[in-house]
């Protein structure tokens, strides 16, 4: 198939979990480093991360099953929790027991919920642009249409590579950092085989609030986001700092949502510092270009 040979390398394998076909890469060396990326994405969100931080680290990532180039569940229910039920059982079927766990926006809920649910697992804990707060009046737009009724309708069946890269110039603040070929990408997976309907699926599940259980997370924490975020409001990464006890917090003057895509060499070297770090330090400011 066309887009499996585009989107597939060398480094691309494929494991059956739960009925799903998972697409997923484990490249480097080093201390393993998972990577979970958001709705409308793939693991080819971190392309650029991996280049840049695999030669410190085994880097772990694969597409969210109904994502990128995973087959979605039978049964079309999606939920948080099996979402992290299903990170548990992926790592266990690569021997994998503990990670340093980074995921953004929709990964970094899945993230923080993993964290809790199985703190054994992990290590350090990043998030990015995290996804959590369950409030409807701050819901970014294509959530907001797949869950009106009759516009959902019209988005599921007629979305256009246009659309798309309307959604994606809303999430960087550099526009000169979207190519073509990232259009083409995030088109492409979004709209292959059944992903479009799992996203409906998945924005249309009924979400629980957990973020009270927050304080219960003693891992040291890194807290990276865009202050120029324009889907996930900048209190958030305020309240996920003072919320997890030991977390720090990096804000981004002039990132978007998807600050190591738009910055990938900046917040990689602040990533990488943290992991190699002992203790948490307070939350800073800056500037990040690549």
């Amino acid at each position: 198939m066309e887009i499996m040979q585009k989107y597939t390398t060398d480094a691309s394998r494929f494991l059956m979990i739960e009925d799903c076909m998972i697409h997923y890469r484990v490249e480097g060396k080093g201390p393993p480093l998972m990577l979970v990326h958001g709705a409308f994405s793939s693991c080819h969100t971190f392309d650029e991360w991996t280049n840049l931080l695999k030669s410190k680290f085994t880097i772990i990532r694969f597409d969210i099953p109904g994502f990128g180039l995973s087959t979605g569940f039978v049964d079309k229910v999606y939920s948080i929790n099996r979402f992290t039920r299903f990170m548990a059982k992926f790592l266990k079927r690569l021997n994998i027991p503990q990670v340093h766990l980074a995921g953004s926006s929709l990964g970094g809920w899945l993230s923080w919920e993993f964290t809790l649910k199985y703190p054994k697992m992990v290590n350090r804990l990043v998030l990015i642009d995290a996804a959590g707060f369950v409030q409807e009046d701050r819901i970014p737009l294509p959530i907001k249409m797949m869950r009106t009724p009759f516009v959902d309708k019209i988005v599921r069946f007629v979305i256009r590579k246009q659309t798309l890269e309307v959604f994606l110039r809303e999430v960087f603040v550099h526009q000169d950092r979207i190519t073509d070929e990232m259009i083409d990408r995030y088109y492409d997976l979004f709209t292959f085989r059944d992903n479009q309907e799992s996203f409906f699926r998945l924005v249309n599940s009924k979400f629980v609030d957990r973020t009270r259980r927050l304080k219960e997370i003693q891992h040291p924490t890194l807290i990276m986001w865009g202050e120029q975020d324009a889907w996930v409001s900048i209190e958030d990464a305020y309240i996920f700092r003072d919320r997890i006890p030991n977390a720090e917090l990096l804000i981004y003057e002039d990132l978007g949502h998807l600050p190591f895509e738009e910055a990938p060499k900046s917040t990689s070297k602040d990533l990488v510092q943290f992991l190699g770090r002992k203790s948490a330090s307070k939350s800073a400011k800056m500037k990040a270009v690549s």
